[in-house]
């Protein structure tokens, strides 16, 4: 009970990586998963003690593991093989879990009441048997998993950790087998095909990743477009993107709005202290020593293995004034002098959201702290229609900053698609003619909002702070990103 406990917990939180190469890596991914492998665990336990109430426990336990091993094993070559071409990412999180989980969670979860029926031999003693048994259980659980959230992601490919885990299963049935029942050669055979099918199966279907990060399936792309073009994509986002050979061309819209706010606020070449919340393929920095040649810039990365694989497959020029720091951005942030930055980009995002809790009043108080007079913060958000995280982000720039303008799609305004938004923050006014002349140049199709036209945008948006911020919920339906 222990140990099929645990590997329960740890295919759980596996489940969330194996999928997310095909559906992304947000709350409808871990929400699917999750409520799977909970049904899976119902129907287990049901269907376990219907079966121990009508075969003898000891023929039934060695079996259980053994299938449920060879389950976890095939799970693998199940993901892979549904998720290929997969769009609807809302369906397809089901489709996925229920086809490749939800059977060796049943499975694995059936043991427990065999095991409680094979334990009792005295109806006097039935509290302290379920009892014991079940604290087994719950121990093997927690350990499960925080085994897998603190070793096993970052000890090993995903993959390779199931496969390991499912062959121990198999291992350890074996043995049961051996030791509670006669183990016969038939069942075994039938056994030892799927397993060896499944594992087959997994070989000749493409792992989609380059790097399976603590928090990605990352790979990095050539541009079919354009041959010095590369492209990195997190799971099933395209995240960012580089040329090689001119890193001032900036592919994405959201990049150029980017770049167009720093110009309308410091329109001189002259060089500056940028903080960068989110590294990416570090696009920003290497564009800004292109045009503006010494600036310093200090990326907040909280993944890595990331950071690592786009240095290695996109090295930064020797002249990039650049410090990576590895870490979460909210904590990092601390340690960023008071005063000490022109512009602070934000660029984090965890699947189709940014992290909620570098969007609330607290945090953008912390960006605030370490600006200089008249920095200006410029956030990378991506929306949908009515809007509501935009709303709610302008309303909290707005608690904090004197000034604060967005720049979004004429057609998510008049409410239509998802999109990105760019909203900018300041203690001082902006050059509005300058920034609405620079966005028309790089993306006609978006439009300053700010003045009263924001006050209507935002409405009676909520401020999102650490007690507040249902970031996620209100992204939760699928889109496709915009880029």
């Amino acid at each position: 009970m222990f140990t099929t406990s645990a590997v329960v917990l740890i295919l759980e939180i596996l489940a969330g990586r194996l999928v997310a190469p095909y559906v992304g890596n947000s709350l409808e991914t871990y929400s699917g998963v999750i409520g799977t492998v909970l049904a899976g665990i119902a129907v287990g336990t049901w269907l376990g003690g219907w079966a121990a109430d009508r075969t003898d426990p000891r023929r039934l336990v060695g079996p259980l593991l053994v299938v449920g091993g060879a389950l976890a094993m095939v799970s693998v070559p199940i993901v892979r093989a549904l998720g290929e071409g997969s769009n609807d990412a809302g369906d397809q999180v089901l489709l996925l879990s229920v086809c490749a989980f939800l059977p060796a969670a049943a499975v694995l979860s059936a043991v427990a009441p065999v095991v409680i029926k094979l334990q009792l031999h005295d109806l006097a003693a039935t509290g302290t048997v379920v009892g014991r048994l079940s604290a087994l259980g719950t121990t093997g659980a927690i350990v499960g998993t925080l085994l897998a959230g603190f070793v096993l992601i970052e000890a090993a490919p995903t993959s390779a950790t199931v496969y390991a885990i499912g062959a121990g299963l198999i291992v350890l049935g074996v043995v049961t087998w051996v030791l509670l029942d006669r183990f016969r050669l038939g069942p075994a055979t039938v056994v030892a095909v799927v397993v060896l099918g499944g594992v087959g199966l997994g070989a000749v279907v493409d792992d989609p990743c380059q790097a399976e990060t603590t928090y990605h399936c990352a790979r990095i792309d050539t541009d079919p477009d354009r041959d010095s073009g590369r492209v990195l994509w997190l799971d099933t986002l395209r995240h960012s993107y580089v040329d090689v050979d001119d890193p001032t061309h900036l592919e994405f819209a959201y990049i150029e709005l980017f770049a167009a706010a720093l110009d309308a606020r410091h329109p001189g070449p002259e060089p500056l202290d940028v903080l960068h919340v989110g590294g990416g393929a570090l696009t920003m920095p290497r564009y800004l020593e292109a045009t503006r040649a010494g600036t310093r810039s200090e990326v907040l990365e909280i993944d890595g293995q990331l950071a690592d694989l786009v240095l290695d497959r996109l090295p930064v020029d020797e002249g990039v004034d650049l410090e990576l720091r590895v870490g979460d951005a909210r904590l990092l942030i601390d340690d960023v002098a008071d005063g000490s930055q022109d512009v602070v980009y934000g660029d984090a995002f965890g699947g189709l959201a940014a992290p909620w809790h570098l969007t609330t009043r607290e945090f953008v108080t912390d960006v605030t702290r370490v600006l200089r007079p008249g920095g200006i913060y410029v956030a990378n958000l991506i929306d949908r229609s009515p809007m509501r995280f935009t709303r709610a982000e302008a309303r909290t720039f707005a608690d904090v900053f004197g000034h604060v303008v967005v720049i979004a799609p004429t057609t998510l305004l008049e409410g239509d698609g998802t999109a990105n938004v760019v909203v900018i923050g300041s203690d001082a006014p902006f050059p509005l003619d300058e920034l609405r002349r620079a966005v028309t140049a790089v993306a006609p199709g978006y439009r300053v909002v700010a003045g009263g036209e924001l006050v209507e945008l935002i409405g009676d948006a909520p401020v999102l702070t650490d007690d507040f911020a249902p970031v996620d919920q209100w992204l939760a339906q699928n889109h496709p990103a915009a880029s």
